[in-house]
């Protein structure tokens, strides 16, 4: 190794360094809110996340959301991990290809008690973007639907109801809980109800069918 190459190649190192630790030491600006102890370790778990492909903006949120609500740091950060490792379990269910929205809606779907099988199946059921039919899910069990029931519901309406049909569907069924009715009868008549809609709209608009 001669002395002009080490001349060259040291202050080289150096300056990368000198940048990469710069670079791990940029924090989103919005996370000052939080306190000096809680923020690097928050930023921390948002460069992971980064690291492993995963969204980084729900994280922010959730960061945000606890400060907003006056949690203590340690408090906000096992939010902050929790919802990176959902994220994570997400994209194993939904697989690489899935957007950041479909993985948000899918940490969603699983902290509200879907498990990692119905995500997958879910993917299998539909080619569309799956944002919509995980946030009707995660929303009909956060209204008291029972997971089986508001996951059977979504899995059999996916395959051919189109987004604006979901969300009518979970209306539909928020609207009869709040009459009185059962969250899981609620949910299998209005998916009754929304898949006769479905089929009659196919029907009609196959050509050749009166």
């Amino acid at each position: 190794m001669t002395r002009a190459f080490i001349r060259t190649a040291v202050p080289l190192l150096a300056a990368m360094l000198v940048a990469g630790r710069a670079a791990a030491q940029q924090i989103d600006p919005r996370l000052e809110r939080l306190d000096a102890t809680t923020r690097p370790i928050v930023a921390a778990v948002i460069d992971s996340a980064r690291t492993a492909m995963l969204p980084t903006e729900p994280l922010v949120q959730r960061a945000l959301e606890g400060a907003t609500k006056r949690a203590s740091g340690e408090m906000i950060v096992a939010a902050v991990r929790r919802l990176a490792v959902d994220l994570g379990h997400a994209r194993e269910a939904l697989g690489s290809t899935a957007s950041g929205a479909e993985l948000t809606a899918g940490a969603a779907a699983l902290r509200a008690g879907a498990s990692q099988t119905i995500l997958t199946e879910l993917r299998r059921t539909r080619r569309e973007p799956l944002t919509v039919p995980l946030a009707v899910l995660a929303d009909l069990v956060a209204s008291g639907v029972p997971v089986d029931s508001a996951a059977a519901a979504v899995l059999s309406l996916a395959r051919r109801a189109r987004d604006a049909d979901l969300v009518e569907f979970r209306r539909a069924v928020e609207r009869d809980i709040a009459l009185g009715a059962p969250p899981a009868a609620a949910t299998a008549a209005a998916a009754t109800a929304q898949s006769v809609d479905v089929n009659a709209g196919a029907r009609q608009q196959r050509p050749g069918r009166p």
